[in-house]
This record gives C-alpha cells, structure tokens and sequence, in this order.
C-alpha cells in the first residue's frame, strides 16, 4: 500500500510540474524537449541566457512581456535556455556571451541571430516580420497613478498620504527613458497605502504644470503629508536612489523589489529594551515587560502596530523560553519561503524582523 501511494504521490508531482510548464508564457527549453518544440511547425524566438548575468536580468521583464503578448499564437513560440544548466545545448549553437536571442523559422533547426535592440516593442516588431503575425504587444496594468484635472487635488493634496508626482509630455525623450523605471519604483511601494506613485501628462494639463512651476520635463516633485506645496526631487533617477529617497522621506522600508528589508518594524526605544528583557533574570523580566508596555503606549501610527508584536513577542519569551524566538523564526521563514501574496509576505516579514531582537 505504501509502494502505490509513493508512486501516485510521484505521478501527482509530475502532472503539478506539466501543468505548471504549460501556464509558463516563455517556454523553458532544455536538451530533452528542444527539438520536440524548436524547428517544428511554428517559428521559436530563443533567448539563451545565464541566471548570474545582469544584462539577462535586464531583459527578463522585456521578454516575458514578450512572451505573454504571443501566448495565443500558434504560429510562433517564444522560449529561453539556461546555459548554466544546459551547457552542451548553448555550444551546440555557438552561444558565446549573454544573452544571445536567436530566431528558428518554422522547420529549421539552423537560427538567425538577432541583434536589434532588447524591448518587447523591437522583439514584437522582429518576431511578427519573421513570423509573419500580427501581434499586439501585451500592456502590463501600471501601479502608477494617472492624474487629470478632476483627481489632482483629491490624490496629491492628500493630508493623509506621501506623493511623488512625475510631470512629463508625452513627445518627451527622457520622460520615455524613465517611464519603466518610475514603474517599478511604483510597483515596489504599492503595497505601501500611505504612499503614492503619480504622474500627470503636464502638455494636456498646462494650467497644474504652470501652478506648480514645472518648465521642463520629466519634472518630480514630492507632496509630503506635511507640505502639500511640494518639494522638488532632485535625487537620481535610478530605481535605487527613488527607493532610497521614499524610504527616507516616507519611513518605509523596502528594496526595489518591493520586498521589506530587514529593518522593517524596528523601533529602537524598544529594542533597547528587549536587550535589558534578554539580561534579565526571570523575576526582573516582568520589570522590564511593563516599561515595554509603557512604552509601547506612547507609540503612534505605525509604530504602535510594531510595537503590539513586540510585546506578543516577549509575553511568548516569557511563557515558551529563550528558544521561543529562534523556532519561530525558522517557522516564519518556511512560509515565507513559499509562494504566498505579498501582503502575507509582509506581515511575516516584520514579525521575523522584530523577533531578531529577541534571538
């Protein structure tokens, strides 16, 4: 009986595994199925990559748009290759740097190197005129939050919410250049409901662009909760030092992921206190619990969330013992390890943030 549930078990896997490769929009393609997908009966635009590579990095984004936006066509299939794990396959057809993008006509295993450029418009326009499609490149929903004359006030003068505002123009060649960045910076913080990404098309709405001095494009201003007369951005326009300049001016604590870092829910005047709760012996930590408490009182906004598990959290030491904190982390950590939504993720993020200081 145990034989046969180990191989229904095994065969379940495998159907979860087939199924899972099926919904991928950019098809893996290793030594066992590359000639039974490539050179067959549609066209195969090939990305040859390697996981460690910045420019493949880069691309990513690019070519999964790609993928998703010919997911329909039968004609044409849209795959990559490992070449850290499927060496012998990226020799066979002489890949030498990363990533190399080869085309496959239909019923030819020999490819045509492209070397335009790496968007999902130019690999759209390359892959239709090879393909001999019409394709419509996929528009991703943007986290970025549209402003008109009707919302502006409503959004950006907002008491209650930090906003950076993008004025740009439409013709605008540096607006274009950090529209994909200004997305991510979007996408990073749209979990964050008391920050707010926006943009405002200032050619169509001159008179806000003028009541706000902008004279030149893109121009960012940031709309703190406290000065609704809004500063001017000038930091870099890297995702990186948007992300730096956000968590700094809004308190957040994320990366350009959009992931919390690990100094997430960490309130010093209480971790000053944990390190006394820690040291003391067992009839002091109670001491040391009420100005916890005390402390945890005086807190506001977010802070006073933080400061509820903190005090979940010692109560537990005091009940469990010293190992209470390390065995939940370790338990947080599978969890987090696992696909669960991005709110979930934050959540156990910063229970496992401040349980470090009890560990």
């Amino acid at each position: 009986m145990g034989k046969l549930l180990q191989i229904w078990v095994a065969f379940g896997t495998l159907a979860l595994l087939a199924v899972s490769a099926l919904a991928e929009d950019v098809v893996v393609l290793t030594e066992a199925n590359f000639e039974k997908e490539v050179g067959q009966d549609r066209g195969s635009l090939v990305e040859f990559y390697a996981p460690w590579c910045g420019h493949c990095k880069k691309l990513a984004p690019e070519f999964e748009t790609l993928g998703t936006s010919f997911r329909k066509a039968k004609s044409v299939l849209i795959g990559k290759v490992d070449c850290d794990e499927q060496k012998s396959l990226c020799n066979k057809y002489d890949v030498s740097g990363y990533p190399t993008i080869k085309w496959f006509p239909k019923g030819s295993l020999e490819p045509k190197k492209y070397e335009g450029p790496r968007t999902a418009e130019a690999l759209t326009e390359f892959v239709n005129t090879e393909g001999g499609t019409n394709v419509k490149i996929a528009s991703a929903p943007s986290n970025v939050v549209v402003l008109t004359a009707d919302n502006f006030n409503e959004v950006v003068l907002d008491e209650t919410k930090d906003v950076l505002v993008e004025f740009y123009a439409p013709w605008c060649g540096h607006c274009k250049s950090l529209a994909p960045t200004y997305e991510k910076v979007a996408t990073a913080f749209k979990s964050d409901e008391v920050v707010v990404i926006a943009n405002l098309d200032a050619d169509k709405y001159k008179d806000l662009a003028e009541k706000y001095d902008v004279s030149g494009f893109p121009t960012l201003k940031f709309f703190p909760k406290g000065n609704k007369a809004g500063e001017e951005y000038g930091g870099g326009r890297d995702l990186d030092d948007f992300v730096a300049f956000i968590n700094e001016k809004c308190g957040t604590s994320r990366d350009g992921k959009g992931q919390l870092t690990s100094t997430a829910g960490i309130v010093a005047s209480l971790d000053a206190l944990v390190k006394e709760f820690i040291a003391a012996t067992n009839e002091e930590k109670k001491a040391v619990y009420s100005r916890i408490e005390e402390e945890v009182e005086k807190l506001t906004g977010l802070s006073a969330r933080y400061g509820k598990i903190y005090l979940k959290a010692a109560k537990n030491y005091m009940v469990k013992g010293s190992d209470y904190a390390k065995n939940e982390m370790e338990r947080l950590q599978r969890i987090l390890d696992k696909s669960i939504s991005p709110a979930k993720a934050d959540e156990l993020t910063l229970k496992k943030n401040i349980l470090s200081a009890f560990a």
